[in-house]
């Protein structure tokens, strides 16, 4: 329930909420009393203002056709956002005085005051108008994708629709449809560079007017990377490549050999070795929704009962359809306290880990929804993807609610397992080739496309033939969203990864303990830092080459008992 805001208030231009930014600005903050409801009340048109751009971007994404949603969201960026930025920035330079400060638990808002010194030494007024340039063309890139298609058996299909095929026995069969896909890539290939290419251009200019170098180091302070530098980035790709990539080498070897062909090629990769039909774990949506329901309340009983609130409310939009954005998402929504799921299912075994993943995203919102202020639920993404790829993990021992047949469960377990070691070089690639993009930010596109075969060879399998497919193998960094829409935003996923092994590892040994820990951890919010969350859950921050070998000697060890 409101108390600030007004409940009927209708965001249509930023005149609507601009008297609650200016009673704000002027509110005598004398005494802790009027110095804490002004927190609260600031938290409260935080959650309103954010919930309100949160359901325009959620209507443009589940139809990038709809003329009407796209407007709504382009002019929240470009009409209501830009005067909303400057206004934070005196709210933060308020929050910052002595005379404020002094009424403040520095202990219980540390993480909350460095963001908002963050914020303040980043902010430049001439970066407004960019920033909503940004965010306008960061939607292309999932306009662009939403509208490929290819023709399979006489059916229009979506990309992801598509990708089934390439878990098909007949080789043909993978070789034609993979074709198909990448060959649909490669026609909007220039499209995609080119919109790259202006993003680039801007991401530079905003790091330049706020005083630094370039854009890699403005980009680390405005995401709050607090905790671990470039540096630090650096060593994980040389920890990823000296550990998993020979694991990798060694599945692919096993692959090649249990396949019985002379080369293993990229259309290879995803047909189950074990069965004659890939694994079909619901055949319909509302079926995928009671079997991932059973799934997290077996973890925790009020984990069911979050994903059925979910349902119940309208919050999980899961089927592929065309003209559809690409991809998946949990959205927290602050105000309202019911997360929304998107994601585009296709009736497959990756659908199923992909509703596993955003609903530990989700139950994440819900543990910490009663932190007092936004600013301390909102987490950085090594938490936030801590908590969605440990319940990939956790929930493996409850995957025989979409698999009676103990066969099938087992393989499933099996390509999680091998999905998990196969993801690590991949994320090492897709960080160390954003590195190189805003260190090099005057590269041409063939400079590019080269750097980017460097690199995945670095972190790709010798055994795996491209030949004929160079173009594709040069192009497939186009596929990852991340890049376009939240640059140098992925290497969170493989801190994340490390520490989501380590707490599946704790599950193993003792599920009640780690449970406690695990939900204690996502409970915390943003209100400790980094390190402190992880020791919350009975883990550690740690990249370090040590630490990966012992992750991953666990997770074969596990994978060799399937």
């Amino acid at each position: 329930m409101r108390k600030f805001v007004s409940q009927d208030l209708k965001i249509e231009s930023f005149a609507d909420i601009e008297p609650y930014y200016s009673t704000l600005l002027t509110t005598p903050l004398t005494s802790k009393t009027q110095v804490d409801e002004w927190l609260r009340n600031w938290s409260e048109l935080d959650a309103v203002v954010s919930e309100d751009c949160a359901w325009r971007y959620i209507k443009m994404s589940q139809n990038t056709a709809d003329e009407n949603a796209a407007r709504s969201f382009e002019k929240f960026v470009t009409e209501i956002e830009p005067h909303i930025a400057p206004k934070e920035n005196e709210l933060n330079k308020r929050f910052m005085l002595p005379e404020v400060q002094v009424h403040i638990n520095k202990s219980e808002l540390f993480t909350m005051i460095r963001s908002v010194k963050t914020n303040l030494e980043i902010f430049r007024e001439e970066n407004i108008p960019l920033q909503s340039q940004l965010e306008q063309l960061e939607q292309e890139y999932g306009k662009i994708c939403s509208q490929m298609s290819v023709e399979v058996n006489g059916k229009t299909l979506t990309l992801q629709q598509a990708a089934n095929f390439l878990k098909d026995k007949n080789r043909d069969v993978r070789k034609s449809v993979y074709e198909k896909i990448n060959q649909r890539r490669m026609s909007d290939k220039k499209a995609i560079d080119e919109l790259l290419d202006k993003q680039i251009a801007l991401r530079q200019q905003i790091a330049q007017n706020a005083g630094f170098d370039n854009y890699i180091d403005y980009r680390f302070k405005a995401l709050g990377r607090f905790d671990y530098t470039v540096d630090d980035c650096c060593h994980f790709h040389d920890a990823i490549a000296k550990v998993v990539v020979p694991i990798v080498e060694r599945i692919h070897a096993e692959r090649k050999a249990k396949m019985g062909v002379d080369k293993l090629r990229p259309y290879d990769l995803d047909v189950d070795l074990y069965a004659d039909k890939p694994l079909r774990p619901f055949d319909t949506i509302d079926e995928l929704v009671k079997k991932s329901m059973y799934c997290f309340r077996d973890v925790a009983p009020e984990f069911g009962i979050m994903i059925n609130n979910m349902n119940i409310a309208g919050r999980l939009d899961l089927e592929s359809r065309m003209g559809k954005a690409p991809g998946g998402f949990n959205y927290p929504l602050h105000e309202t306290t019911i997360p929304f799921i998107f994601m585009n299912a296709t009736n497959n075994l990756r659908d199923m880990v992909t509703l596993m993943h955003e609903g530990g995203h989700a139950v994440h919102a819900f543990l910490c929804d009663n932190l007092p202020l936004v600013s301390l639920k909102e987490t950085p993404a090594e938490i936030a993807e801590l908590a969605s790829m440990s319940m990939e993990l956790i929930t493996m021992a409850n995957w025989h609610h979409f698999f009676a047949n103990d066969d099938e469960l087992t393989r499933a377990k099996r390509i999680q397992l091998e999905d998990v070691i196969d993801a690590l070089p991949w994320i090492a690639a897709i960080d160390k080739f954003q590195l190189y993009l805003y260190t090099h930010p005057n590269h041409t596109h063939a400079e590019r496309s080269e750097a980017w075969a460097a690199i995945k060879k670095e972190f790709g399998s010798s055994l795996v033939d491209y030949s004929g497919y160079e173009d594709y193998y040069n192009n497939q960094w186009q596929k990852q969203l991340h890049i376009f829409e939240v640059p140098l935003y992925y290497i969170e996923y493989g801190f994340a990864q490390l520490g989501a092994i380590s707490i599946w590892k704790l599950f193993c040994e003792n599920k009640n303990e780690a449970l406690d820990k695990f939900k204690l951890a996502l409970s915390k919010g943003y209100s400790l830092s980094i390190p402190e969350i992880y020791q919350c859950a009975g883990i550690q921050f740690n990249a370090d080459e040590s630490y990966i070998k012992s992750l991953m000697d666990f997770v074969t060890a596990e994978l060799a008992k399937l």
